[in-house]
């Protein structure tokens, strides 16, 4: 029986100390200036557009499709140069899509701005970050990808702020520039110097796995397989409609519910610290746990959040129960994205594997942010929030039902 073929990290960025804290600070300046940052400044985009708030949140929503369309691409192109050379080029690439935003000034320019920026995006976020400690770790990447997460968690509890404290000196335009140029002095170096190369296979014995890993040999091949790529697909997807629609309109979901601008925020910054604490007891005392088990556990908390928020949004004492319970649940989920991938198809073709989960709902993903929006002011925000919970007790189910399948073998 030949032995099963395991990565050995190239030369320069071998996955020492310092790669977790240098995707740890991309991360938080990827998300916080590709997605987080366009929470706040959608209305100041509108207003000086003079279009509809439709129009706003559709350029976001075409290209999130953009990036889900290109999503297995970057995958493949991962597993094939490496991340060092993907994530380098995309952050460049991001800097660039950031300025071009920042010029665009009718719909042409400003669709095509934001289709490049989700699709570059593909390039840098957690799912290229996950294929770098899992080129760098192997089978064993699970704490890694925790430790990642725990730093990535801020991206919101920085960015909002920081925008809107930036809006203050600043229009929408000056801000994007400011967080261009974040991407080439900042991002581009410490993907280029501290990444991993381009992985080379060696014929070994793999490492042993860690508690709560599976063993090389044991991941899921035929119909077991096929099963469970369609459910974690599934629930993928439908968080994915929930945290698209609440990433951009949380703010002013909050706010429509009865809350100061200020409170808002305030509850908003929340869920970044939230996520940060589920990650924080999950690294310390959840690695005994298979990673479909954290699955299902934390996908249970999101609608329970949401029902905090249904119930007594305009209390600021539920909403920060919601942001508890909704943030540890994103916090969860960004861990579970990379691990139960891990655990049941194992690391060899990660990159393209992450690629083809995100792709089933990548429509779903993006319609979230212009379906919400209209949902919002068509039917208010009471029925808003229902369908939120449907679709993440939804989500939660399947990954109950993943679990099962695995636990039954």
């Amino acid at each position: 029986m030949s032995l099963p073929s395991i990565a050995t990290p190239a030369p320069g960025g071998t996955g020492g100390l310092p790669l977790i804290p240098a995707l740890g600070v991309t991360q938080v300046i990827g998300y916080g200036a590709l997605f987080y940052a366009f929470a706040v400044l959608a209305p100041h985009m509108t207003e000086s557009f003079g279009w509809a708030p439709e129009w706003t949140y559709g350029g976001f929503a075409a290209g999130l499709l953009a990036g889900g369309l290109v999503a297995p691409l970057t995958g493949r192109m991962i597993d094939s140069y490496g991340t060092r050379l993907v994530m380098s080029i995309g952050s460049a690439l991001a800097g660039v899509a950031l300025l071009a935003l920042a010029e665009a000034r009718g719909p042409i320019s400003y669709f095509a701005a934001m289709i490049a920026l989700e699709m570059v995006s593909t390039m840098v976020l957690y799912d290229a970050a996950f294929a770098a400690l899992t080129q760098a770790r192997g089978a064993n990447a699970r704490r890694a990808i925790s430790k990642l997460t725990l730093i990535g968690g801020f991206a919101s509890t920085l960015f909002w702020p920081l925008t809107t404290v930036l809006l203050g000196q600043f229009d929408w335009r000056e801000i994007y520039r400011i967080y261009a140029i974040m991407q080439f002095a900042v991002c581009v170096p410490l993907h280029l110097f501290l990444l991993p190369g381009r992985v080379r296979r060696a014929v070994g014995v793999a490492p042993a796995p860690s508690a709560g890993e599976v063993a090389p040999g044991t991941y899921l091949h035929g119909e077991a397989r096929q099963s469970a790529f369609l459910l974690l697909a599934l629930a993928f997807s439908l968080q994915g409609f929930v945290v698209s629609a609440m990433s951009v309109h949380m703010l002013t979901l909050l706010q429509g519910l009865g809350l100061s601008a200020a409170v808002a925020v305030g509850i908003g910054a929340m869920v970044g610290p939230s996520q940060v604490a589920g990650r924080l007891v999950e690294m310390l005392f959840g690695t005994g746990l298979q990673p479909v088990t954290t699955a299902w556990v934390s996908a249970v908390l999101m609608p329970l959040g949401l029902m905090f928020l249904l119930v007594g949004g305009m209390t600021a004492t539920l909403a920060g129960l919601f942001a508890i319970a909704y943030g540890i649940s994103m916090g969860l989920g960004s861990i579970v994205r990379g691990t139960v991938p891990l655990q049941l198809f194992g690391p060899a073709g990660y990159g393209a594997m992450l690629g083809k989960l995100s792709a089933p709902g990548l429509i779903i993903k993006a319609a979230a942010p212009l379906v919400f929006a209209v949902l919002i002011e068509r039917a208010g925000q009471v029925p808003s929030l229902l369908l939120l919970i449907v679709l993440s007790t939804l989500a939660a189910v399947a990954l109950f039902a993943l679990a099962r399948k695995v636990a039954r073998g």
